[in-house]
């Protein structure tokens, strides 16, 4: 069990990348260090957890040849030249399985890519990081993952002065429609052609020798995103943030800032700061999941093309494609999670029940999983819920297929910024135990099971930059 690091990434052209070593931290201190994970990779915790000057950058990893990665974006609709910033990926992990998964330091210093920031992270969004990513891994959401996180003893100036940390983010890899995006503005069609060839080696190698391979990466890449958001939507979850360079083309969740999970359910709800227009509310993620894609598809028009549609056409097809995609994604889990598989259970039938939850503010969480264990007093005073929970048991519901697609245990805003809270005055068991009933979302849990006295609705996030 030992470091394994292979480095892909670092063959393509140089335009993709810039060699870069992390800056070396004054005083590393280990604060959480995740042990499953590590030996998932093949890592031995024992060993590397007591070496905290790897994960802070100050020291490297035998085999890590650092780099920072290139990228664009469209952020809130708004193209803008990117890359990583204020982090570094040491390398391609393979793990004893021959897994491939990159190992990237998150606030470990400036790179070329930093723009006037100074490259570091906070303790607290580090730690925020941690906390919503292993949730969503054990509610079975595809999800970059946490390895440890770090105090460097080094203090990072915003508003105020916090305590700097570097959060060591896995990840299947960290090409994003970002990566096409900037290959297509400052490259040549021959770079978005290496790259697209490097993402299907490295992620779809099944249809490497496909005539018709760039239109099946699309195809791809939209099926995997239609999946990962109708389970954003099954579980309450908002992202926050879904500009173009956070959309990852393996389909996991990436870039854990401004995003929380809701209360009551209310399906404008917003939680960032900075998103004042709601472009990325609950309601709107499968519709911006459509217009990233199309971003996509931008680039790789170069490489679209057959003997009978035009480039457009063939986009055109597929972000159509990807609609029919979500929707079926998005129909089935909301059927297991009403129990019920199925034709009877129609879209009418859940749109009038979300459609009363959030006229009556109902918890979305706590009352899907009251649904399950049959509790009939969801919402007693309402002859119209009566109405629709006896059409709905009409259909025999399947109570133990419910509680297996209905979690008791959310990452709740009001447990996380207790958690946080207690963290920024040096007491970590708050985070542990939290963490630990995150671990298993499906056992009941008085404590976190419970959302706040008085849902705030005025609870924001920020991108902890």
């Amino acid at each position: 069990m030992s470091w394994n690091f292979d480095h892909t990434y670092s063959k393509l052209p140089e335009i993709f990348f810039r060699h870069q070593k992390p800056q070396t931290a004054p005083s590393p201190k280990m604060v959480i260090f995740n042990d499953d994970l590590a030996k998932f990779l093949g890592l031995n915790p024992n060993e590397i957890k007591n070496a905290p000057e790897i994960f802070a950058g100050s020291e490297l990893p035998p085999g890590a040849k650092p780099l920072s990665q290139a990228y664009a974006g469209h952020q809130f609709g708004h193209f803008t030249k990117l890359g990583d910033g204020r982090a570094v990926l040491l390398g391609e992990q393979i793990t004893p399985d021959g897994r491939r998964f990159d190992v990237q330091l998150k606030g470990s210093g400036p790179t070329p890519f930093s723009r006037r920031g100074d490259g570091f992270a906070a303790l607290l969004p580090m730690l925020r990081e941690y906390i919503i990513s292993e949730a969503m891994f054990a509610l079975g959401v595809p999800t970059t993952r946490s390895l440890a996180v770090v105090l460097t003893g080094r203090d990072v100036i915003r508003e105020t002065v916090l305590q700097g940390a570097v959060l060591t983010r896995v990840a299947s890899s960290h090409i994003r429609v970002g990566t096409f995006e900037y290959a297509s503005a400052y490259g040549t069609p021959e770079d978005v052609r290496t790259l697209a060839d490097y993402s299907i080696r490295r992620h779809f190698p099944e249809i490497e020798n496909e005539p018709d391979k760039y239109v099946l990466l699309l195809r791809k890449v939209a099926d995997l995103q239609a999946s990962l958001i109708a389970s954003w939507q099954h579980v309450g979850f908002i992202h926050g943030v879904m500009n173009t360079d956070n959309m990852s083309v393996s389909g996991e969740t990436i870039d854990y800032g401004p995003c929380a999970f809701m209360d009551n359910f209310n399906p404008d709800t917003v939680f960032s700061s900075i998103d004042t227009g709601g472009r990325y509310a609950y309601k709107n993620q499968p519709k911006i999941g459509a217009w990233n894609l199309c971003r996509f598809a931008e680039s790789l028009l170069p490489l679209l093309h057959n003997n009978i549609k035009s480039p457009i056409e063939i986009a055109e097809n597929e972000i159509d494609r990807y609609w029919e995609r979500y929707n079926e994604y998005w129909l089935n889990g909301m059927r297991a999670k009403l129990g019920i598989l199925s034709e009877s259970a129609n879209v009418s039938l859940i749109d009038e029940l979300l459609n009363l939850m959030a006229e009556h503010k109902l918890d979305y969480t706590n009352t899907f999983r009251k649904l399950s264990l049959s509790t009939s007093n969801v919402l007693a005073n309402s002859p119209k819920f009566s109405e629709w929970q006896q059409k709905w048991q009409a259909r025999m519901p399947d109570t133990e297929l419910m509680k297996k697609h209905n979690p008791v245990i959310i990452p709740r805003n009001h447990h996380v910024e207790e958690a946080l809270a207690a963290a920024e005055n040096g007491d970590f068991s708050v985070m542990h135990s939290l963490l630990e009933a995150l671990s298993r979302p499906y056992d009941d849990s008085e404590k976190y099971a419970q959302p706040p006295q008085q849902t705030n609705c005025t609870y924001q996030t920020f991108c902890g930059t």
